[in-house]
């Protein structure tokens, strides 16, 4: 496909890379000179300078010839706008940013009004990803599918777990739980594990199943499963305020440290039922003062990635808490996860997920579209989820009889809102929605999970 993107920053730059990774023609929009040469170069993808909302830019850039527009700048207004000028000019797709809490909740009248596609605000999915790990505090992240029926949950296998040395074939005989482990990391290594695969500790295990079949396994397995009492929340900007949000309405108590004054007053007033607190949060007097060693969780959501590492490695010193650390562009992946910061939430990769799975769901033209996207285990693995509407190979034939291609894994199926574990009699029906596994990529159709 052909794909125009304006604005080059942190979650364009993401945005950009992942679409050119899966083989689109991209070009990029920026005013910025060095920002365009810069990602232009990295990814091997055509840039333009100027205004990405001007007729004659996007028609240099080819928007009559293009399939796609996604405008995900600074600005919420010129995003649109953009979007509306390429819905004139080239009548393609048009994806945009739209993050101001003021358009939250006029977010379905903005998207059919001006022909949108998509609209993406990556603070508020970013809020939901940390809202459902607080829900959830043994979790290190949850992936819904199936809207909400079936979750994809990581896990860390502690020297103390009780699935340590043991395989998979004797982990669903002890403990009978109606659940699948679809993929495990260990050190640089991903695996998507068979029956004879056995757990160690330090490996991150993904676990898929319906919810209430997740929490009855880690009840079986001693794991504390019930969501924080509390929350302290380090930064006052859109992710804390929508996460806040979401906490108050669990009847989670929410605490906020931030450093400006006027935004702590502007807090005050749009979230009533929490305690804002005007302070340096650097300063460890005032995490103290203020209870760290006491709160149930921990969210470190400055706009400073080293800022809120340390604030993490600090009350991971001080706290039995959950932690969960927003980090927006280190690239130092490896360190970072030898820190152990608990949840690393990465704004720019929601993002860059759901612009993908929008994508490969527009390419497709067999049967079945990629209804759910999520880059599992820092890019090494896929787990997507494929609506089967119509007939094709894979329907009607059981699992075991499955020509499947190496390293891919039928993680469960959807068939009339019952979720089924996968089992080799099992059959893929139309009208199901089946969860995939792997780490290969590029997947757009269900067929491509077979041997051709």
């Amino acid at each position: 496909m052909r794909v125009i993107i304006v604005g080059c920053g942190k979650v364009g730059s993401t945005i950009t890379q992942e679409l050119s990774i899966e083989g689109h023609d991209v070009t990029v929009i920026d005013t910025d000179s060095v920002v365009v040469q810069s990602v232009s170069n990295n990814y091997d993808v055509m840039g333009i300078v100027g205004n990405g909302a001007s007729y004659g830019i996007q028609m240099e850039a080819g928007i009559e010839d293009s399939d796609m527009l996604i405008a995900v700048t600074d600005s919420d207004e010129l995003n649109l706008l953009c979007c509306l000028i390429a819905k004139k000019a080239g009548n393609c797709s048009t994806i945009a940013r739209v993050r101001d809490p003021i358009y939250n909740n006029e977010v379905n009248f903005i998207k059919e009004e001006l022909g949108l596609s998509m609209t993406i605000n990556p603070e508020y999915a970013a809020a939901t990803e940390i809202s459902r790990i607080l829900r959830f505090p043994p979790a290190i992240e949850i992936d819904t599918f199936a809207k909400g029926k079936v979750e994809l949950t990581k896990y860390f296998i502690g020297a103390s777990s009780l699935l340590c040395n043991h395989t998979l074939i004797e982990i669903s005989s002890v403990y009978k739980s109606d659940i699948l482990v679809c993929a495990v990391e260990r050190d640089d290594e991903v695996f998507i594990p068979k029956g004879n695969f056995v757990l160690k500790e330090n490996d991150m295990i993904s676990i898929v199943g319906a919810p209430a079949n997740v929490a009855s396994f880690f009840k079986k397995l001693g794991v504390e499963i019930s969501q924080v009492k509390n929350t302290m929340i380090i930064g006052g900007g859109t992710i804390a305020f929508y996460l806040a949000s979401q906490l108050l309405t669990m009847g989670i108590g929410v605490k906020i440290i931030e450093e400006d004054r006027k935004r702590c007053e502007e807090l005050s007033e749009l979230l009533p039922k929490a305690v804002i607190i005007n302070a340096d949060a650097t300063n460890q007097e005032v995490l103290l003062e203020e209870g760290i060693d006491y709160v149930e969780s921990f969210v470190s959501l400055t706009g400073i990635d080293e800022a809120n590492i340390f604030l993490s490695l600090f009350a991971k010193s001080r706290s039995n808490g959950k932690i969960v650390t927003k980090i927006n562009k280190i690239s130092f992946d490896g360190i970072i996860h030898s820190f152990n910061l608990g949840s690393l939430i990465y704004p720019k990769f929601i993002t860059a997920e759901n612009i993908t799975q929008y994508v490969r769901g527009a390419q497709n033209t067999i049967g079945s579209n990629v209804e759910v996207l999520y880059k599992i285990i820092e890019n090494k693995a896929e787990a997507l989820e494929f609506a089967v509407r119509e007939t094709s190979a894979v329907v009607g034939v059981p699992l075991e009889s499955l020509q499947i291609k190496d390293n891919i894994l039928i993680a469960s199926i959807n068939h009339k809102g019952r979720v089924i574990t996968p089992k080799g009699k099992n059959i893929i029906s139309v009208g199901d929605s089946v969860i995939i596994v792997t780490t290969s990529s590029g997947l757009k159709d269900i067929t491509d999970i077979l041997k051709h």
